[in-house]
């Protein structure tokens, strides 16, 4: 008996000792998982003192709804169509990651196949339950998209086993909702479940093209040491000097009658200015040096038009406008955040064409009677560049996440070069590439 005792007392002292043990390893390993926390913290904390000297706080209202990057796409007849919220104004935390080289360097995003494209026409009484359906499926884009910013560092494993898996899981489900909704009223639409899986778009594309590469090269060069580094760095002085005075001294005033056509002009450049240059970020009361660039013939100069509008939509119903442009390739897009605004000139491609992007507005109409205040942040604002459009006229869909107001809506879309002014026409009596419609909002 006190044989047994002891035993279980010897039992009782191992397991106890084993249990210190664990405790002791896991305590151990809790200080390390803490220091490495810190560390990161630490990390984090020096890598946004450093990338803060670069970033600049986006205007109001100017950066993405739902936790998205600053660039999403979605897939649309064939393609990948990237939407460049607030003109790629970053939040401040985004852009200190991105400047900063830190965990949000090229944080990949998710992209996914547009569902509400494929749909056929849906019956009035399945409307209220697909609309919640599809706003389902870009709230569990942005969950991923949280996900990825947070865990994407984990591995392409980890990101197929435990965010791109799941998602394309919880997609199937619910476009087999949607089917089963517009199947009640009508034939069920077949091949939607092949718009399920998603894939990882880097903002590399963008941020590569609109950072490091293309037009890193040329905006990064350009707001660095390039060409608004001769134009900011040195835009006080050298930029309304040497730049200004020789380019448009040398090529304009020396030309046809002085350069001014026989005409009182008051100002070509900003060599009388009193204003601050501008830099490519944006400020008003600044004087824009940076050359109009190329015009294109008539023929040529970009339209569009809204093609396809609601007249009427619910607070926060999600909706669709169908944008139609033509003599617009929309391959050029130097974010506006990032200081590519009025920064470059206009360019045309080979034929003859505009290169830039275009823009969606919408914002609410507080009277019909006078005009709203040209300050006042828009309801919605995206950029649209997606490498297409041509002479030929060329559908894009803009997807808008609703509308928080009653009231009347309007939405507006406009052509914008590679640094978003409007492009310029060969006559002055042709109209510009914008078009307006007015939607009730109830």
């Amino acid at each position: 008996m006190r044989r047994s005792t002891r035993a279980r007392r010897s039992s009782g002292n191992a397991r106890s000792k084993r249990m210190l043990a664990v405790v002791g390893t896991l305590a151990v390993f809790g200080g390390i998982v803490a220091v490495t926390q810190i560390s990161s913290a630490q990390d984090r904390r020096t890598t946004t003192r450093a990338a803060s000297a670069s970033c600049v706080a986006p205007s109001p209202g100017a950066t993405a709804p739902g936790g998205q990057g600053s660039t999403t796409r979605t897939w649309q007849n064939g393609r990948w169509v990237r939407n460049h919220w607030g003109d790629g104004q970053m939040s401040s935390a985004e852009c200190q990651q991105t400047r900063g080289g830190g965990a949000g360097a090229g944080t990949p995003t998710v992209a996914c196949p547009d569902v509400r494209g494929k749909l056929p026409q849906v019956p009035g009484r399945a409307r209220a339950e697909v609309d919640r359906n599809l706003a389902l499926l870009e709230s569990q884009i942005a969950e991923a998209n949280r996900r990825l910013a947070g865990d994407g560092r984990n591995g392409g494993d980890f990101i197929n086993n435990a965010i791109l898996r799941p998602l394309a899981d919880k997609r199937t489900a619910t476009i087999n909702r949607i089917a089963t909704a517009i199947g009640r009223g009508g034939q069920r639409p077949q091949g939607l479940e092949q718009l399920a899986q998603c894939a990882l778009a880097d903002n590399a594309q963008n941020g590569g093209q609109n950072g490091g590469g293309q037009n890193g090269g040329q905006n990064g060069g350009q707001n660095g040491g390039g060409q608004n580094g001769g134009q900011t760095g040195g835009n006080t002085g050298g930029n309304t000097g040497g730049n200004n005075g020789g380019q448009n001294g040398g090529n304009n005033n020396g030309g046809q009658n002085g350069g001014n056509n026989g005409l009182q002009v008051l100002a070509k450049d900003c060599s009388g200015s009193q204003l601050e240059a501008h830099n490519g970020f944006q400020n008003g009361n600044r004087c824009v040096s940076t050359a109009f660039g190329e015009v294109g013939a008539a023929a040529n100069n970009p339209s569009l038009l809204i093609t396809q509008f609601p007249n009427q939509v619910q607070r926060n119903q999600p909706f669709t406008l169908r944008v139609t442009t033509k003599n617009l390739v929309r391959d050029r897009f130097l974010a506006a955040g990032q200081g590519g605004y009025y920064l470059e000139s206009s360019l045309l491609n080979g034929q003859g064409l505009v290169r830039g992007h275009f823009h969606t507005a919408c914002r609410m109409l507080g009277s019909t009677r006078q005009p709203p205040n040209p300050q006042d942040v828009p309801a919605f604002f995206v950029a649209t560049e997606d490498g297409r459009g041509g002479s030929q006229p060329d559908d894009v869909l803009i997807q808008i996440p609703g509308l928080p107001e009653s009231g009347l809506a309007q939405c507006s879309v406009w052509a914008g070069d590679g640094s978003h002014r409007i492009p310029m026409m060969e006559r002055a009596n042709q109209t510009p590439a914008i078009d307006v419609v007015r939607i009730q909002v109830n």
